[in-house]
């Protein structure tokens, strides 16, 4: 399935139900009195959180999604059917944008979060709800509430802990496949990876059953990739809800730039993207030890890095070497990051539209909509 991490849809909600005027008569007694029941509330339109889902492909070619509009009110006082919501499926770690005011509605952090982002029109009410002692014989009714209408921007950010960072062909893709059981495409030419990757790496020297973090691995970065060149720029922004950022540097490509001058061309790109990506934690990668000769000079390459106050690993994925210190390391990051965050649950407020029909973000609960 091809990945796509951002799209455009338009939302309609359902219209509310007219109201029925209608009066009850029997033989002999024509005369009983209004009976017009209510309409049926319209449908609302509700992103849903799905862990199954990686991708945004799936609302890339049907671009019109609406609610259910509400049935009529019936006569002897029954109530019309009310419309379905539609839920539209999306992957965690999706933002809703407004499109005409690029205002932030919500965000799907959870599996079985809802967000009603159009809410259904009110029931029209029936002639009975207008009687009055003197009023005996109403014929008034209303016709229901409007729909919500507009256009959505979707933008999906990968929920990773960890995130690699590195030129093409230094070895990311490796790494992640030797770590956790993610099977990217691997080849010895540039731009092997062609999509964001995830992998779940599981640290069971720390405890076999709960110590793990999910890994990412986007397209090698190029210098210039915060300016729109190359692959990875596009992917740049999966690595904003990473704990901690892997600098992963092939110490023996030197064909351009040493692996100091990599790690400083590879920070700035990733700074001048995002302020947020400059404050992540970071650690540098060196990969491909094993073909390193034994009179290599491992000091003359990680000094650098010592007085910049970075953390180093030396490591070969192929040869196996240096990947359980490394899992280890990061998941104590990780679990440290973790342990900083303020977690919030239950519902928050999301605003009012101009339409007058409250929406909110809920976990795994209706939008209270006040019908």
């Amino acid at each position: 399935m091809k990945f796509i991490d951002q799209t455009e849809i338009s939302v309609c909600s359902g219209h509310g139900g007219p109201g029925m005027v209608s009066f009850a008569s029997a033989k002999f007694a024509p005369k009983l009195g209004p009976d017009g029941g209510d309409g049926g509330a319209g449908g609302n339109v509700v992103f849903v959180g799905h862990a199954q889902l990686n991708t945004l492909s799936g609302l890339y070619y049907r671009r019109i999604y609406k609610a259910e509009d509400g049935a009529k009110g019936g006569s002897n006082g029954c109530t019309g059917r009310a419309g379905a919501d539609l839920e539209i499926p999306v992957p965690i770690g999706t933002m809703v944008f407004d499109r005409e005011s690029d205002q932030l509605l919500c965000e799907i952090l959870e599996d079985g979060q809802r967000f009603c982002i159009a809410a259904g029109g009110k029931r029209g009410l029936g002639n009975m709800r207008y009687v009055t002692a003197t009023h005996q014989a109403p014929e008034e009714h209303t016709v229901g509430g409007a729909s919500v209408a507009f256009d959505v921007r979707l933008e999906l950010k990968l929920i990773a802990d960890v995130g690699f960072a590195g030129f093409p062909n230094a070895g990311k893709s490796t790494l992640l496949s030797c770590i956790s059981a993610a099977r990217p495409k691997i080849a010895d030419y540039p731009f092997t990876t062609l999509t964001p990757q995830l992998g779940v790496v599981a640290v069971p020297e720390i405890d076999p059953y709960t110590a793990s973090f999910v890994a990412a691995d986007i397209p090698g970065l190029i210098e210039g990739a915060s300016e729109g060149r190359g692959l990875g720029h596009e992917f740049l922004r999966h690595l904003e809800r990473t704990k901690v950022i892997v600098f992963v540097i092939d110490p023996f490509s030197w064909d351009e730039l040493t692996p100091e001058d990599a790690y400083a061309t590879l920070e700035h790109e990733l700074t001048a993207f995002s302020e947020n990506l400059a404050a992540k934690r970071r650690v540098v990668v060196l990969t491909k030890a094993d073909i390193a000769p034994d009179d290599f000079d491992w000091e003359k390459i990680e000094s650098p890095f010592r007085a910049l106050g970075l953390e180093i690993f030396r490591i070969s994925a192929v040869a196996q070497q240096g990947l359980a210190p490394l899992k280890r390391r990061l998941w104590t990051i990780v679990h440290d990051e973790q342990q900083k965050i303020e977690v919030s649950s239950g519902a928050t407020w999301g605003g009012e539209r101009d339409s007058g029909y409250q929406w909110m973000t809920t976990a795994g609960g209706d939008a209270d909509l006040g019908l």
